[in-house]
Protein backbone atom coordinates (compact mmCIF):
# COMPACT_ATOMS: atom_id res chain seq x y z
CA UNK A 1 0.00 0.00 0.00
CA UNK A 2 1.31 3.01 -1.18
CA UNK A 3 1.82 6.07 1.39
CA UNK A 4 1.05 9.64 0.64
CA UNK A 5 3.26 12.31 -1.23
CA UNK A 6 5.06 14.49 0.50
CA UNK A 7 3.54 17.35 2.34
CA UNK A 8 3.67 20.02 4.72
CA UNK A 9 2.62 20.31 8.57
CA UNK A 10 1.45 23.82 9.24
CA UNK A 11 0.32 26.17 12.06
CA UNK A 12 -3.14 27.58 12.48
CA UNK A 13 -2.58 31.13 10.90
CA UNK A 14 -1.36 29.55 7.61
CA UNK A 15 -3.96 26.32 7.65
CA UNK A 16 -6.31 28.70 7.98
CA UNK A 17 -5.28 31.03 4.69
CA UNK A 18 -4.64 27.65 2.83
CA UNK A 19 -8.26 26.57 3.42
CA UNK A 20 -9.86 29.70 2.47
CA UNK A 21 -7.24 29.93 -0.46
CA UNK A 22 -8.72 26.57 -1.48
CA UNK A 23 -12.22 27.91 -1.21
CA UNK A 24 -10.62 31.39 -3.51
CA UNK A 25 -10.21 28.06 -6.16
CA UNK A 26 -13.76 27.86 -6.59
CA UNK A 27 -14.44 31.54 -6.93
CA UNK A 28 -16.11 31.73 -10.55
CA UNK A 29 -17.92 28.56 -11.13
CA UNK A 30 -19.44 28.15 -7.66
CA UNK A 31 -21.08 31.03 -5.95
CA UNK A 32 -19.84 31.83 -2.71
CA UNK A 33 -22.47 30.64 -0.99
CA UNK A 34 -21.99 27.34 -1.82
CA UNK A 35 -18.27 27.24 -1.31
CA UNK A 36 -19.10 25.15 2.34
CA UNK A 37 -21.34 22.39 -0.17
CA UNK A 38 -17.97 21.48 -1.51
CA UNK A 39 -14.78 22.56 0.78
CA UNK A 40 -16.20 21.02 3.65
CA UNK A 41 -16.42 17.19 2.39
CA UNK A 42 -13.20 18.05 0.49
CA UNK A 43 -11.67 18.53 4.14
CA UNK A 44 -13.09 15.48 6.00
CA UNK A 45 -11.95 13.43 2.90
CA UNK A 46 -8.23 14.57 3.26
CA UNK A 47 -8.54 13.89 7.24
CA UNK A 48 -9.84 11.10 7.47
CA UNK A 49 -7.56 9.61 4.52
CA UNK A 50 -4.34 10.87 5.92
CA UNK A 51 -4.93 9.53 9.31
CA UNK A 52 -5.97 6.36 7.69
CA UNK A 53 -2.19 6.48 6.03
CA UNK A 54 -1.07 7.06 8.98
CA UNK A 55 -2.52 4.21 11.35
CA UNK A 56 -1.33 2.06 7.96
CA UNK A 57 2.40 2.81 8.67
CA UNK A 58 2.26 2.45 12.36
CA UNK A 59 0.61 -0.82 12.47
CA UNK A 60 3.05 -2.19 9.77
CA UNK A 61 5.49 -0.89 11.89
CA UNK A 62 3.80 -2.52 14.93
CA UNK A 63 4.03 -5.96 13.43
CA UNK A 64 6.77 -5.95 11.42
CA UNK A 65 5.63 -5.38 7.77
CA UNK A 66 2.77 -7.43 7.45
CA UNK A 67 0.26 -6.25 5.36
CA UNK A 68 -3.19 -7.67 6.52
CA UNK A 69 -2.33 -7.01 10.35
CA UNK A 70 -2.00 -3.34 8.87
CA UNK A 71 -5.46 -3.37 7.02
CA UNK A 72 -7.57 -5.16 10.38
CA UNK A 73 -10.54 -2.65 11.00
CA UNK A 74 -9.43 -2.23 14.87
CA UNK A 75 -6.23 -0.46 14.15
CA UNK A 76 -8.59 2.19 12.44
CA UNK A 77 -11.12 5.15 13.08
CA UNK A 78 -12.72 5.06 10.10
CA UNK A 79 -12.41 2.06 7.28
CA UNK A 80 -11.33 3.27 3.81
CA UNK A 81 -11.81 0.58 0.99
CA UNK A 82 -9.55 -0.07 -1.33
CA UNK A 83 -9.74 2.17 -4.33
CA UNK A 84 -11.14 5.31 -2.31
CA UNK A 85 -7.81 7.54 -0.29
CA UNK A 86 -6.89 10.56 -1.53
CA UNK A 87 -4.23 9.49 -3.43
CA UNK A 88 -6.22 7.65 -5.97
CA UNK A 89 -8.58 10.59 -6.46
CA UNK A 90 -5.06 12.27 -6.95
CA UNK A 91 -4.00 9.98 -9.38
CA UNK A 92 -7.15 10.71 -12.05
CA UNK A 93 -6.42 13.16 -14.59
CA UNK A 94 -9.98 12.78 -16.03
CA UNK A 95 -13.20 11.79 -14.54
CA UNK A 96 -11.90 13.64 -11.21
CA UNK A 97 -15.60 14.64 -9.77
CA UNK A 98 -16.84 11.43 -10.80
CA UNK A 99 -13.94 9.62 -8.33
CA UNK A 100 -14.53 11.68 -5.71
CA UNK A 101 -17.83 10.96 -5.66
CA UNK A 102 -17.32 7.22 -5.61
CA UNK A 103 -14.55 7.53 -2.83
CA UNK A 104 -17.19 9.49 -0.42
CA UNK A 105 -20.11 7.31 -1.05
CA UNK A 106 -17.81 4.34 -0.61
CA UNK A 107 -16.53 5.42 2.41
CA UNK A 108 -19.76 5.95 3.56
CA UNK A 109 -21.31 2.53 2.84
CA UNK A 110 -17.92 1.16 5.02
CA UNK A 111 -18.87 3.27 8.03
CA UNK A 112 -22.87 3.08 8.07
CA UNK A 113 -22.85 3.57 11.91
CA UNK A 114 -20.52 7.01 11.82
CA UNK A 115 -20.04 8.56 8.64
CA UNK A 116 -23.95 8.10 6.82
CA UNK A 117 -24.45 10.67 4.09
CA UNK A 118 -21.79 12.70 5.70
CA UNK A 119 -20.20 13.97 2.48
CA UNK A 120 -23.72 15.49 1.90
CA UNK A 121 -25.28 15.75 -1.90
CA UNK A 122 -22.70 17.56 -3.85
CA UNK A 123 -23.25 17.18 -7.18
CA UNK A 124 -19.17 16.18 -7.97
CA UNK A 125 -19.63 15.02 -11.15
CA UNK A 126 -21.32 17.94 -13.13
CA UNK A 127 -18.79 18.83 -15.41
CA UNK A 128 -20.33 22.03 -16.69
CA UNK A 129 -19.75 23.59 -12.62
CA UNK A 130 -16.39 21.75 -11.72
CA UNK A 131 -13.85 20.66 -15.21
CA UNK A 132 -11.35 18.10 -14.66
CA UNK A 133 -8.37 20.99 -14.25
CA UNK A 134 -10.37 23.02 -11.72
CA UNK A 135 -11.05 19.78 -9.75
CA UNK A 136 -7.18 18.78 -9.86
CA UNK A 137 -6.01 22.33 -8.68
CA UNK A 138 -8.39 21.72 -5.65
CA UNK A 139 -6.90 18.35 -5.28
CA UNK A 140 -4.00 19.02 -5.52
CA UNK A 141 -4.13 22.52 -3.20
CA UNK A 142 -5.27 20.62 -0.13
CA UNK A 143 -2.49 17.73 -0.92
CA UNK A 144 0.19 20.55 0.02
CA UNK A 145 -0.72 20.15 3.26
CA UNK A 146 -0.74 16.62 5.89
CA UNK A 147 -3.66 16.35 7.95
CA UNK A 148 -2.49 13.38 9.65
CA UNK A 149 -2.72 13.29 13.34
CA UNK A 150 1.37 13.50 13.93
CA UNK A 151 1.38 17.09 11.96
CA UNK A 152 -1.88 18.96 13.00
CA UNK A 153 -3.92 17.99 16.45
CA UNK A 154 -7.56 18.23 16.81
CA UNK A 155 -7.55 21.15 18.35
CA UNK A 156 -5.76 23.19 15.75
CA UNK A 157 -7.83 21.40 12.93
CA UNK A 158 -11.03 22.23 14.69
CA UNK A 159 -10.36 25.67 15.14
CA UNK A 160 -9.03 26.45 11.61
CA UNK A 161 -12.57 24.27 10.34
CA UNK A 162 -14.41 27.18 12.51
CA UNK A 163 -12.46 29.97 11.12
CA UNK A 164 -13.61 28.50 7.60
CA UNK A 165 -17.47 28.68 8.66
CA UNK A 166 -17.12 32.13 10.39
CA UNK A 167 -15.40 33.33 6.49
CA UNK A 168 -18.47 31.02 4.34
CA UNK A 169 -20.82 33.33 6.77
CA UNK A 170 -19.28 36.43 5.96
CA UNK A 171 -19.10 35.70 2.51
CA UNK A 172 -23.02 35.19 2.61
CA UNK A 173 -24.17 37.41 5.05
CA UNK A 174 -27.90 37.25 4.95
CA UNK A 175 -28.17 33.55 4.38
CA UNK A 176 -25.55 32.64 6.90
CA UNK A 177 -28.04 32.79 9.92
CA UNK A 178 -29.26 29.80 8.67
CA UNK A 179 -26.04 27.77 10.03
CA UNK A 180 -24.08 30.19 11.93
CA UNK A 181 -24.62 31.30 15.31
CA UNK A 182 -22.14 34.50 16.16
CA UNK A 183 -19.78 32.45 18.97
CA UNK A 184 -19.47 35.31 21.42
CA UNK A 185 -23.14 34.80 22.00
CA UNK A 186 -22.50 31.21 21.97
CA UNK A 187 -19.86 31.72 24.48
CA UNK A 188 -22.73 34.12 26.44
CA UNK A 189 -25.57 31.24 26.35
CA UNK A 190 -22.83 28.71 27.48
CA UNK A 191 -21.43 30.78 30.71
CA UNK A 192 -25.16 31.23 31.63
CA UNK A 193 -26.33 27.36 31.82
CA UNK A 194 -22.78 26.41 33.09
CA UNK A 195 -22.65 22.91 31.63
CA UNK A 196 -20.90 19.86 33.27
CA UNK A 197 -19.14 17.07 32.63
CA UNK A 198 -21.43 14.14 32.03
CA UNK A 199 -24.59 15.76 31.27
CA UNK A 200 -26.66 15.66 28.32
CA UNK A 201 -26.57 18.64 25.77
CA UNK A 202 -28.80 19.06 23.80
CA UNK A 203 -29.64 21.13 20.46
CA UNK A 204 -32.63 20.87 18.48
CA UNK A 205 -32.01 23.18 15.69
CA UNK A 206 -28.31 22.76 15.96
CA UNK A 207 -26.99 24.53 12.61
CA UNK A 208 -23.49 23.75 12.58
CA UNK A 209 -22.82 22.59 15.94
CA UNK A 210 -21.62 25.11 17.53
CA UNK A 211 -23.43 25.15 20.54
CA UNK A 212 -22.34 22.06 20.99
CA UNK A 213 -18.95 22.92 20.99
CA UNK A 214 -19.38 25.86 22.65
CA UNK A 215 -20.45 23.91 25.61
CA UNK A 216 -17.54 21.25 25.14
CA UNK A 217 -14.84 24.06 25.48
CA UNK A 218 -17.03 25.41 28.38
CA UNK A 219 -16.52 21.85 30.08
CA UNK A 220 -12.93 22.05 28.65
CA UNK A 221 -12.02 25.28 30.35
CA UNK A 222 -13.79 24.82 33.75
CA UNK A 223 -10.98 21.75 34.39
CA UNK A 224 -13.93 18.95 33.11
CA UNK A 225 -13.41 15.52 31.54
CA UNK A 226 -15.00 16.29 28.09
CA UNK A 227 -14.81 12.66 27.35
CA UNK A 228 -17.69 12.38 29.88
CA UNK A 229 -19.72 14.14 27.36
CA UNK A 230 -18.92 11.49 24.52
CA UNK A 231 -22.31 9.61 23.90
CA UNK A 232 -24.00 12.89 25.83
CA UNK A 233 -24.74 14.93 23.04
CA UNK A 234 -27.43 15.66 20.70
CA UNK A 235 -28.61 17.45 17.74
CA UNK A 236 -30.81 18.15 15.40
CA UNK A 237 -30.97 20.02 12.01
CA UNK A 238 -33.71 19.81 9.31
CA UNK A 239 -30.82 20.81 6.42
CA UNK A 240 -28.84 18.65 4.76
CA UNK A 241 -25.66 20.21 4.04
CA UNK A 242 -25.77 22.02 7.34
CA UNK A 243 -26.33 18.91 9.14
CA UNK A 244 -23.59 17.48 7.51
CA UNK A 245 -21.28 20.05 8.08
CA UNK A 246 -22.07 19.74 11.87
CA UNK A 247 -20.89 16.25 12.10
CA UNK A 248 -17.55 17.13 10.15
CA UNK A 249 -17.30 19.57 12.95
CA UNK A 250 -17.36 17.68 15.95
CA UNK A 251 -15.66 14.80 14.39
CA UNK A 252 -12.74 17.52 13.86
CA UNK A 253 -12.47 18.54 16.94
CA UNK A 254 -11.64 14.90 18.39
CA UNK A 255 -15.41 14.73 19.14
CA UNK A 256 -15.98 10.60 18.68
CA UNK A 257 -19.44 9.62 20.22
CA UNK A 258 -22.27 11.90 19.32
CA UNK A 259 -25.78 11.83 17.38
CA UNK A 260 -26.69 14.69 15.46
CA UNK A 261 -29.43 13.37 13.20
CA UNK A 262 -31.27 15.32 10.11
CA UNK A 263 -34.73 16.10 10.08
CA UNK A 264 -37.70 18.40 10.98
CA UNK A 265 -37.30 19.27 15.01
CA UNK A 266 -40.97 20.36 15.06
CA UNK A 267 -42.69 17.35 12.79
CA UNK A 268 -40.57 14.50 13.34
CA UNK A 269 -38.33 14.79 16.90
CA UNK A 270 -35.90 12.42 16.71
CA UNK A 271 -34.71 11.55 20.27
CA UNK A 272 -37.67 10.15 21.97
CA UNK A 273 -38.56 7.28 24.38
CA UNK A 274 -41.61 5.88 23.19
CA UNK A 275 -44.63 8.17 23.78
CA UNK A 276 -42.21 10.63 25.58
CA UNK A 277 -39.54 13.16 24.37
CA UNK A 278 -36.23 12.29 25.37
CA UNK A 279 -35.21 14.76 28.10
CA UNK A 280 -31.54 16.86 28.76
CA UNK A 281 -29.47 18.61 30.71
CA UNK A 282 -29.10 21.42 28.72
CA UNK A 283 -30.65 22.46 25.90
CA UNK A 284 -29.33 25.50 23.69
CA UNK A 285 -30.90 26.59 20.69
CA UNK A 286 -31.51 29.53 18.55
CA UNK A 287 -34.26 28.01 16.06
CA UNK A 288 -35.46 29.86 12.85
CA UNK A 289 -37.40 33.20 13.75
CA UNK A 290 -41.06 33.03 13.15
CA UNK A 291 -41.28 30.33 10.12
CA UNK A 292 -44.04 30.15 8.17
CA UNK A 293 -44.81 27.02 7.12
CA UNK A 294 -45.24 24.19 9.42
CA UNK A 295 -47.41 21.83 10.33
CA UNK A 296 -50.06 23.74 12.85
CA UNK A 297 -52.99 21.18 12.46
CA UNK A 298 -50.28 18.09 13.96
CA UNK A 299 -49.00 20.78 16.63
CA UNK A 300 -52.52 20.68 17.70
CA UNK A 301 -52.60 17.32 19.03
CA UNK A 302 -48.96 16.14 19.19
CA UNK A 303 -48.50 13.20 20.52
CA UNK A 304 -45.46 14.25 22.75
CA UNK A 305 -47.52 17.02 24.57
CA UNK A 306 -45.72 19.62 23.39
CA UNK A 307 -48.97 21.96 22.74
CA UNK A 308 -49.12 22.50 26.71
CA UNK A 309 -48.89 26.08 26.00
CA UNK A 310 -51.10 25.92 23.53
CA UNK A 311 -51.34 26.15 19.41
CA UNK A 312 -48.87 29.24 17.62
CA UNK A 313 -50.51 31.54 14.75
CA UNK A 314 -49.54 29.32 11.51
CA UNK A 315 -47.15 32.60 10.35
CA UNK A 316 -45.04 32.02 14.01
CA UNK A 317 -43.30 28.85 15.30
CA UNK A 318 -41.59 30.32 18.18
CA UNK A 319 -43.73 29.02 20.86
CA UNK A 320 -43.66 25.92 18.94
CA UNK A 321 -40.20 25.31 19.51
CA UNK A 322 -40.49 26.65 22.69
CA UNK A 323 -42.72 23.67 23.98
CA UNK A 324 -40.32 21.52 22.04
CA UNK A 325 -37.52 22.38 24.38
CA UNK A 326 -39.55 22.71 27.50
CA UNK A 327 -40.75 19.35 27.31
CA UNK A 328 -37.25 18.33 26.75
CA UNK A 329 -35.84 19.31 30.14
CA UNK A 330 -35.07 17.00 32.64
CA UNK A 331 -37.62 17.73 35.58
CA UNK A 332 -34.91 18.47 38.40
CA UNK A 333 -31.91 19.52 36.47
CA UNK A 334 -33.53 20.53 33.22
CA UNK A 335 -31.80 24.21 32.01
CA UNK A 336 -32.16 25.71 28.69
CA UNK A 337 -31.21 29.26 26.62
CA UNK A 338 -33.08 30.00 23.89
CA UNK A 339 -32.26 33.19 20.83
CA UNK A 340 -35.54 34.38 20.50
CA UNK A 341 -37.09 37.61 18.46
CA UNK A 342 -38.30 40.09 20.53
CA UNK A 343 -41.47 39.51 19.48
CA UNK A 344 -41.89 36.69 21.43
CA UNK A 345 -41.78 38.51 24.44
CA UNK A 346 -44.91 41.25 23.53
CA UNK A 347 -46.89 39.65 20.32
CA UNK A 348 -50.68 39.53 21.12
CA UNK A 349 -51.59 36.81 19.56
CA UNK A 350 -49.11 34.87 21.80
CA UNK A 351 -50.48 36.69 24.70
CA UNK A 352 -52.50 33.25 26.14
CA UNK A 353 -48.88 31.15 25.95
CA UNK A 354 -46.59 33.78 27.44
CA UNK A 355 -49.37 33.71 30.24
CA UNK A 356 -49.63 30.01 30.50
CA UNK A 357 -45.56 29.99 30.61
CA UNK A 358 -44.92 32.57 33.09
CA UNK A 359 -47.26 30.65 35.35
CA UNK A 360 -45.20 27.37 34.73
CA UNK A 361 -42.74 29.89 36.81
CA UNK A 362 -39.76 28.29 34.66
CA UNK A 363 -38.49 31.22 33.06
CA UNK A 364 -35.44 32.47 34.86
CA UNK A 365 -34.23 35.63 32.74
CA UNK A 366 -35.03 37.67 29.79
CA UNK A 367 -32.09 39.09 28.16
CA UNK A 368 -32.03 41.46 25.47
CA UNK A 369 -28.79 42.07 23.10
CA UNK A 370 -27.93 44.54 21.06
CA UNK A 371 -28.20 44.75 17.02
CA UNK A 372 -26.47 43.28 13.91
CA UNK A 373 -25.05 40.83 16.31
CA UNK A 374 -26.55 38.10 13.74
CA UNK A 375 -26.02 37.79 10.31
CA UNK A 376 -29.89 36.52 9.19
CA UNK A 377 -30.99 39.72 10.76
CA UNK A 378 -30.18 43.77 11.85
CA UNK A 379 -32.70 43.58 14.43
CA UNK A 380 -31.96 43.03 18.23
CA UNK A 381 -32.75 39.05 19.90
CA UNK A 382 -32.94 38.16 22.74
CA UNK A 383 -32.02 35.29 25.21
CA UNK A 384 -34.72 33.46 27.20
CA UNK A 385 -33.12 31.42 30.19
CA UNK A 386 -35.19 28.52 31.87
CA UNK A 387 -34.84 26.47 34.66
CA UNK A 388 -37.67 23.80 35.42
CA UNK A 389 -36.75 23.54 39.00
CA UNK A 390 -35.73 27.30 40.34
CA UNK A 391 -33.49 27.93 43.11
CA UNK A 392 -36.02 29.00 45.69
CA UNK A 393 -34.52 32.46 45.59
CA UNK A 394 -35.40 33.04 41.80
CA UNK A 395 -39.25 31.36 42.37
CA UNK A 396 -42.05 33.76 41.43
CA UNK A 397 -39.36 35.90 39.90
CA UNK A 398 -37.93 36.86 36.27
CA UNK A 399 -34.21 39.00 35.78
CA UNK A 400 -34.49 41.47 32.87
CA UNK A 401 -31.42 42.05 32.02
CA UNK A 402 -30.97 45.40 28.99
CA UNK A 403 -27.86 44.34 27.52
CA UNK A 404 -28.66 46.56 24.09
CA UNK A 405 -25.40 48.56 24.90
CA UNK A 406 -23.80 45.75 25.11
CA UNK A 407 -22.02 45.37 22.21
CA UNK A 408 -18.51 46.35 20.03
CA UNK A 409 -19.43 47.43 16.45
CA UNK A 410 -17.22 46.74 13.26
CA UNK A 411 -17.68 47.60 10.04
CA UNK A 412 -21.44 46.25 9.68
CA UNK A 413 -20.76 43.71 11.89
CA UNK A 414 -21.83 43.74 16.09
CA UNK A 415 -20.10 41.27 18.46
CA UNK A 416 -19.68 40.52 22.22
CA UNK A 417 -16.55 41.05 23.73
CA UNK A 418 -15.42 39.18 26.69
CA UNK A 419 -15.83 42.29 29.04
CA UNK A 420 -19.68 42.38 27.34
CA UNK A 421 -20.01 38.54 28.42
CA UNK A 422 -18.77 38.90 31.88
CA UNK A 423 -20.70 41.82 33.01
CA UNK A 424 -24.19 39.73 31.66
CA UNK A 425 -23.25 36.87 33.48
CA UNK A 426 -22.24 38.61 36.75
CA UNK A 427 -25.89 40.07 36.52
CA UNK A 428 -27.61 37.18 35.75
CA UNK A 429 -25.62 35.32 39.07
CA UNK A 430 -25.89 38.14 41.16
CA UNK A 431 -29.64 38.09 40.19
CA UNK A 432 -30.11 41.83 41.64
CA UNK A 433 -30.98 45.08 40.64
CA UNK A 434 -28.83 47.43 38.53
CA UNK A 435 -30.04 50.87 37.84
CA UNK A 436 -30.45 51.27 33.84
CA UNK A 437 -29.42 47.37 33.27
CA UNK A 438 -31.35 44.84 35.12
CA UNK A 439 -34.21 44.19 37.30
CA UNK A 440 -35.75 41.49 39.40
CA UNK A 441 -39.60 41.23 38.64
CA UNK A 442 -42.34 39.43 40.55
CA UNK A 443 -44.27 37.11 38.63
CA UNK A 444 -47.68 39.42 40.27
CA UNK A 445 -46.23 42.63 38.31
CA UNK A 446 -45.91 40.62 35.31
CA UNK A 447 -49.65 39.41 35.59
CA UNK A 448 -50.70 42.80 35.68
CA UNK A 449 -49.68 43.53 32.46
CA UNK A 450 -50.99 40.76 30.88
CA UNK A 451 -47.62 38.28 30.63
CA UNK A 452 -45.86 41.05 28.54
CA UNK A 453 -42.02 40.49 28.81
CA UNK A 454 -40.99 43.38 27.27
CA UNK A 455 -37.26 44.48 28.61
CA UNK A 456 -37.80 48.10 28.40
CA UNK A 457 -41.44 47.69 30.53
CA UNK A 458 -39.20 46.89 33.63
CA UNK A 459 -36.03 48.15 32.88
CA UNK A 460 -36.06 51.78 32.23
CA UNK A 461 -32.72 53.82 31.32
CA UNK A 462 -31.17 56.01 33.96
CA UNK A 463 -32.36 59.39 33.98
CA UNK A 464 -28.60 60.65 32.91
CA UNK A 465 -28.45 58.06 30.30
CA UNK A 466 -32.03 58.95 28.89
CA UNK A 467 -30.70 62.75 28.62
CA UNK A 468 -27.11 62.00 27.32
CA UNK A 469 -27.93 59.95 24.88
CA UNK A 470 -30.11 59.99 20.88
CA UNK A 471 -30.61 57.48 18.93
CA UNK A 472 -28.45 55.26 20.96
CA UNK A 473 -25.35 57.41 21.20
CA UNK A 474 -24.27 59.20 23.41
CA UNK A 475 -24.99 63.64 22.47
CA UNK A 476 -21.24 64.84 22.61
CA UNK A 477 -21.03 62.15 19.75
CA UNK A 478 -23.95 62.94 18.33
CA UNK A 479 -22.94 66.98 18.12
CA UNK A 480 -19.54 65.75 16.70
CA UNK A 481 -21.16 63.59 13.79
CA UNK A 482 -23.67 66.44 12.94
CA UNK A 483 -21.06 69.01 12.88
CA UNK A 484 -18.39 66.98 10.85
CA UNK A 485 -21.46 66.35 8.27
CA UNK A 486 -22.39 69.84 8.18
CA UNK A 487 -18.97 71.40 7.46
CA UNK A 488 -18.83 68.51 4.67
CA UNK A 489 -21.94 70.18 3.65
CA UNK A 490 -21.08 73.45 3.42
CA UNK A 491 -17.92 72.39 1.85
CA UNK A 492 -19.39 70.70 -1.35
CA UNK A 493 -22.05 73.29 -1.76
CA UNK A 494 -19.04 76.15 -2.09
CA UNK A 495 -17.92 73.52 -5.03
CA UNK A 496 -20.58 73.35 -6.69
CA UNK A 497 -21.71 77.71 -6.62
CA UNK A 498 -17.50 77.65 -7.71
CA UNK A 499 -18.47 75.58 -10.82
CA UNK A 500 -21.65 77.16 -11.71
CA UNK A 501 -20.23 80.19 -11.42
CA UNK A 502 -16.86 79.41 -14.35
CA UNK A 503 -17.62 80.52 -17.43
CA UNK A 504 -19.05 78.14 -20.03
Amino acid sequence: MATSASTTAVDLGALESHLWEAANILRGPVDASDFKTFIFPLLFFKRISDVYDEEYEQSLKESGGDVAYAQFAENHRFQIPEGCRWQDVRSKTTNVGQAIQRSMREIEMANPNTLYSIFGDTPWSNKDRLSDALLRDLVEHFSCVSLANRDIDDDILGQAYEYLIKKFADQTNRKAGEFYTPRSVVRLMVNILDPKEGETIYDPTCGTAGMLLGAIQHVKEAGGNVRKLWGKLYGQEKNLTTSAIARINLFLHGIEDFKIVRGDTLSAPAFSDGDRLRQFDVCLANPPYSIKQWDRTAWSSDRFGRNSLGTPPQGRADYAFFGHILASLKPKTGRCAILFPHGVLFRDEEQEMRAKLVDTDQIECVLGLGPNLFYNSPMEACVVVCRTAKTKARRNRILFINAVNEVTRERAQSFLEEEHIQKILKTYQQCEDVEGFARVVTLDEIRTNKANLSIPLYVRPKADDAAGMANGKPLPKVIEEWQASSKALRSSMDALLAALEQPR
